[in-house]
């Protein structure tokens, strides 16, 4: 039985798009006095799933609960609040979410007053909360990605009513600037530029979960930033479902590309960025890439099919021409430019032949790395509806000759990189071989490599001495 004082999402107003710029928010977020020793003596235990948008929202979570004193736990064992922060990009990723809280629930048992929470993207979707009300009545807290600044407030309630609480906005949503954060690296960080979507893919439940594009002040990312490099980062990654559109909601000169520009004048050693839509990169971003050292070389750049009837059915307002001029131009201007993309196989009635120029286009591009999916339905969107003549035992077969033309080519492509030195920026020691160091290249690839006197978040120069389908080997030089 629904509660009076519960906020349901609803999809039907999550597409709702007006021509209201967002607002921001500099001083929304607080604490309230009853609540902010909540946490003492509890543990939390938060995991995260998904995207670099998740990562980035766990590192507020984790910022807000530590700001009211809660501590964070080892395990689920040892939690008094445990908070799954969630992905809806793809079922198989609500299916682990559900699972996970299945399991979790034997917890219970042992601390009758632990506390079970769900928020991210699959807090926002209509059907899985139903599903929460019907299979998981053990969840008490349920919250969306419009209402993180709420959490104090919504912790409170939960703990102290002993009841179910839901608070899932499905608005537009607005910026808000003095949420804590936690950040769970030393020497590269999330900054979120923009949030939001506005693309609309058919495919896609993106726009329904994170609202309309509202893009932060350029001020206020490059505070954000200096305050990173004064406290010894050494990389940022610029974040927004699409980093093309940022400014357009600010009437901003330049857009992206402006931003970009001031964010490499920071000095900061290594800049990254995602997620470009092919549709809206600009001559000028590709112009200020080219321009600066600290902006990796480094392009993530979604295609999804290489045929152009599937694209205009994704709504993806490019054609496999306009993508291959696009890919072409990073390549030629950009000095030792890496790409990966995202391929989704098995949109509904995709044919063989429309398949086949996917696979024409991967062998044209030699993407350095892919990620490759079967289509997923996702409930609320245009393609959910679509009637599809596609078998699964078909769609799995297309999926394997995809992967057999990228994993070929990023093979080829590692490869270019035997004898070569690299500068390789230190994550740690390797989870394999404790005698082992890890890092990535300017281009985006990992490489473990050997050497002495390594510290992490140093740039260390390796030099190249095998290549493996998805890492490199190598020895630091001095």
């Amino acid at each position: 039985m629904m509660k009076e004082n519960w906020n349901m999402p609803s999809l039907d107003k999550a597409k709702q798009r007006s021509k209201n710029q967002a607002v921001i928010e500099k001083s929304l977020f607080n604490i309230p006095f009853e609540v902010e020793n909540l946490g003492v003596g509890r543990k939390y235990y938060l995991r995260t799933y998904g995207c670099q948008a998740n990562e980035r929202d766990g590192e507020t979570i984790a910022g807000i609960l530590e700001a009211m004193h809660f501590t964070p736990a080892e395990n689920v064992e040892e939690a008094d609040l445990i908070l799954l922060n969630t992905c809806a990009i793809r079922k198989n990723a609500e299916d682990k979410v559900l699972g996970e809280l299945g399991s979790l629930k034997r917890l219970r048992k042992t601390n009758p007053d632990i506390l079970f929470g769900m928020c991210g993207c699959m807090a926002q979707e209509e059907d899985v909360i139903q599903t929460l009300l019907e299979k998981y009545p053990h969840v008490d807290l349920v919250f969306g990605t419009h209402n993180i600044h709420r959490l104090p407030v919504l912790l409170y309630q939960a703990m102290m009513s002993k009841e179910k609480t839901i608070e899932v906005f499905s608005k537009e949503g607005e910026v808000i600037e003095n949420l804590p954060v936690k950040r769970f690296g030393t020497h590269k960080a999330w900054v979120n530029i923009m949030y939001g979507c506005d693309k609309f893919c058919t495919y896609c439940i993106v726009p329904y979960t994170r609202g309309k594009e509202r893009s932060r002040q350029v001020e206020d990312i490059l505070d954000e930033i200096h305050t990173l490099i004064d406290t010894g980062f050494k990389e940022v990654t610029l974040l927004g479902q699409n980093v093309n559109s940022y400014g357009k909601d600010l009437h901003l000169e330049g857009g992206f590309a402006y931003l970009l520009e001031e964010v490499a004048k920071t000095g900061i050693e290594r800049i990254r960025f995602v997620t470009s839509h092919p549709w809206n990169f600009s001559d000028e971003m590709i112009q200020v890439i080219a321009k600066y050292d600290n902006i990796m070389p480094f392009i993530h750049l979604p295609v999804q099919s290489g045929n152009d009837e599937i694209l205009k059915i994704m709504g993806r307002r490019y054609t496999s021409k306009d993508y291959l001029t696009l890919f072409h131009k990073l390549k030629d201007q950009v000095k030792d430019a890496a790409f990966s993309t995202d391929i989704i196989v098995g949109f509904p009635n995709e044919t063989r032949e429309q398949f086949e120029d996917t696979l024409k286009l991967v062998d044209e591009c030699q993407f350095d790395n892919s990620f490759t999916f079967i289509y997923s339905p996702r409930v609320g969107t245009p393609a959910a509806k679509m009637e599809d003549n596609v078998s699964m035992e078909e769609k799995e077969s297309r999926l394997q000759e995809l992967m057999e033309h990228t994993n070929h080519w990023a093979r080829v492509k590692n490869e270019a990189y035997e004898g070569k030195v690299v500068e390789v920026l230190v994550d740690g020691i390797s989870k394999k071989n404790e005698n082992v160091w890890c890092g990535y290249t300017k281009t985006n690839k990992l490489v473990n490599f050997i050497g002495e006197n390594i510290h992490v978040g140093d740039l260390v120069n390796v030099k190249i001495t095998a290549a493996k389908s998805w890492s490199l080997d190598g020895e630091a030089i001095k």
